[in-house]
């Protein structure tokens, strides 16, 4: 059986890093590169472990079922996905009222439906023992004033990968969440929305991709069903965890000085 890697965000930041690192964690005779820039996906190929499909797509059209649904017919009898990476997502640094409804709802399409459609698309074509990788992040604990959006997209990743995975484990298929902390990528390219003033002014840590992928496929071939690199951003989802929500977001306001 040929076995085959989706891997969405591939062209920057942890998506790239999944595709790079891929034989460090198992060996597979194909991955599919999924992402908006083609010339990214195509430099790929001179660098990842595998043979690369370069697939540009973006993952916010409307017709993504359909779309995504063609390119699984394409599989043989004797090609099976063993792995699913969805790391494709974004998220702002602004009030939400000061972002675009337009592009809030991009947000929602590309962090969730985008992910759930591959996640349900994809698993009647998955082999015994396939694995479902979803990034979520540390800020799915916890609402995040002025990061709104992207914190509650992220809480929805991180409650449906979980119960996914309890609800695949009779067919052999294991899902995980990814929760990084603030972590050295393009993200915050898009993030920030004006460099001048900007809303995020401290950051706790920031990780690497490196760090965070090793991470997570050491706990994947562990079983997790989450996924967390760092001592701050262990530290930080436990105590979101004690403390009342309430008291979390006024911490969160006073060091970001956004109280004034």
């Amino acid at each position: 059986m040929k076995k085959i890697a989706v891997i969405t965000g591939a062209s920057s930041g942890m998506g790239r890093e999944f595709v790079k690192t891929l034989n460090t964690y198992d060996k597979y005779d194909e991955i599919w590169a999924i992402a908006r820039r083609k010339d990214r996906l195509e430099e790929l190929k001179s660098t990842a472990p595998f043979p690369v499909r370069a697939i540009p797509m973006d993952l916010t059209d409307p017709d993504l079922p359909a779309l995504y649904q063609a390119l699984l017919d394409e599989l043989g009898a004797d090609e099976r996905i063993a792995l699913l990476v969805n790391a494709s997502g974004f998220g702002k640094f602004e009030a939400v009222m000061d972002v675009p409804l337009e592009e809030n709802l991009n947000m929602v399409d590309l962090n969730c439906k985008a992910l759930m459609t591959l996640c349900q698309l994809s698993v009647p074509y998955m082999c015994t023992g396939a694995q479902i990788v979803n990034m979520a992040s540390v800020a799915a604990f916890q609402p995040i004033p002025y990061i709104n959006i992207y914190a509650a997209t992220k809480a929805f990743v991180l409650s449906y990968s979980r119960a996914l995975n309890r609800e695949l484990k009779g067919e052999d298929i294991h899902v995980m969440a990814v929760c990084p902390f603030w972590t050295k990528t393009e993200f915050f390219n898009r993030a920030i929305t004006n460099p001048d003033k900007q809303i995020v002014k401290k950051y706790a840590a920031m990780y690497n991709p490196e760090d965070i992928v090793r991470r997570a496929f050491r706990d994947l071939k562990r079983g997790k069903d989450v996924s967390m690199y760092g001592f701050v951003a262990r530290g930080q989802k436990l105590l979101v965890k004690l403390l009342p929500h309430s008291f979390v977001m006024d911490t969160w306001m006073r060091q970001q000085d956004l109280d004034n």
